[in-house]
């Protein structure tokens, strides 16, 4: 079986265990603990989505309960996370009016609605991970401002539509161009809040996986995940993949609206970090994600019993691959090799197993910590920034070993 293919049987197989998997889990009203202080979150429901961890009503923010990364390597429609910037996101979209404009600084300016890019450029289908650069933020030791996020903020998906390469040279990019500034219908409900616009380096935007997508796991994109098409940038921070996606502006220089040149930014310092509580002296943007691994299996406080304990959990970066995941049972004295599971592709979830043999009875702090091929390892303490961004620390997992009966 070919890449796509495995990728093709993985997307279905995991799209039916995890509908499966979400049946009586969650339902609308309930609460659930995200794992820090003044953490739970309700359950809310809205169009096209299970019940949802609401962080915030408007602009409508939803986590994905941390337990649906148990049940599916790909994240279904219903459970991808939702993230807005600005309140005023479209309700009424009608696909044959919607268009997307290139302009700027292009020899054939295009406006093409969602047919016209169905029929003039190549359908191109990708797994990617999509995560919010504030995924774990609430974990954030000192605590900083902003959305107070636990780990849901991330999906891994299947795309499908057209290389932004591919619109860009049927535009015709000038010499010069440096930046593409892009941005959706989604409006702010006040006037002095700056439109959210993020820019992108044309050499990253003329590489061979950024994409215009319109459809996700096979059907046409959520509502709110940026129907009928959105920007879709393979490894990068979910911040630059602009939903509702209308505006494409090609310029000769670097693009300074407030969303690209002072939001998502991090210390520009070896780790991102800085002392806790003082600012930065100079920063530099967040685009490229870093190696993270979860535990999927088990939660904090759970309780099980003594012997065997099989553990399962995911890894990915931004694009290089996993290359190990080792996992410790001991607070980070000792590490064991996981096994990783099927790769679908350099830009998804990899799924990874272990089984320990002579778990006693007792408090247990369980570490995954991964690798990837670039080099990149996860560190053992997180690198404190103002905006809680790009969080990617071994996380501890502490649960209760019983004595079995026998």
């Amino acid at each position: 079986m070919d890449d796509a293919a495995t990728r093709r049987a993985l997307l279905k197989a995991g799209l039916a265990a995890g509908l499966l998997g979400l049946a009586g889990r969650t339902r609308a009203g309930a609460w659930l603990d995200q794992g820090f202080d003044n953490g739970w979150r309700e359950l809310a429901p809205y169009p096209q989505k299970m019940p949802l961890l609401r962080i915030t009503a408007r602009p409508v923010h939803l986590e994905t309960p941390f337990s649906q990364f148990d049940h599916s390597l790909i994240t279904p429609n219903e459970a991808v996370f939702v993230r807005y910037h600005l309140a005023g996101h479209p309700l009424d979209i009608d696909p044959a009016a919607h268009t997307l404009t290139i302009d700027g600084k292009v020899k054939r300016p295009l406006t093409l609605t969602l047919a016209d890019l169905q029929k003039r450029f190549e359908t191109v289908r990708q797994t990617v991970v999509m995560q919010c650069a504030g995924n774990g933020r609430g974990l954030s030791q000192p605590r900083v401002q902003g959305a107070q996020l636990g780990n849901g903020s991330m999906a891994c998906v299947e795309m499908a539509g057209a290389r932004l390469s591919d619109v860009l040279a049927a535009a015709g990019v000038m010499d010069g161009a440096r930046q593409i500034a892009c941005r959706g219908t989604d409006q702010p409900a006040l006037e002095q809040t700056p439109p959210f616009i993020r820019s992108l380096d044309l050499a990253d935007a003329l590489r061979p996986e950024p994409m215009i997508a319109w459809e996700m796991n096979g059907r046409p994109l959520p509502v709110l995940n940026g129907y009928p098409i959105r920007l879709v940038i393979p490894g990068f921070y979910a911040a630059y993949w602009i939903k509702h996606l209308s505006h494409i502006e090609v310029l000769d220089h670097v693009f300074d609206g407030w969303f690209a040149s002072q939001a998502y930014t991090v210390p520009d310092t070896p780790d991102n970090g800085v002392p806790p509580g003082t600012k930065p002296d100079k920063t530099t943007r967040l685009t490229r994600m870093k190696v993270r691994s979860f535990i999927t299996n088990l939660a904090r406080g759970d309780a099980v019993p003594d012997g065997r304990l099989a553990l399962r959990g995911i890894a990915f970066d931004g694009g290089s691959g996993i290359r190990r995941v080792d996992v410790s049972a001991d607070g980070g004295v000792s590490w064991r090799q996981a096994e990783l599971g099927p790769d679908a592709g350099r830009f998804a979830f990899r799924p990874w197993t272990l089984a320990l043999d002579g778990v006693k009875p007792g408090p247990l702090t369980l570490m995954a910590r991964a690798a990837a091929n670039d080099g990149q390892v996860q560190p053992l303490a997180q690198p404190w920034n103002p905006g809680g961004y790009a969080r990617n620390v071994v996380e501890r997992l502490e649960i209760m070993v019983a004595e079995a009966k026998r």
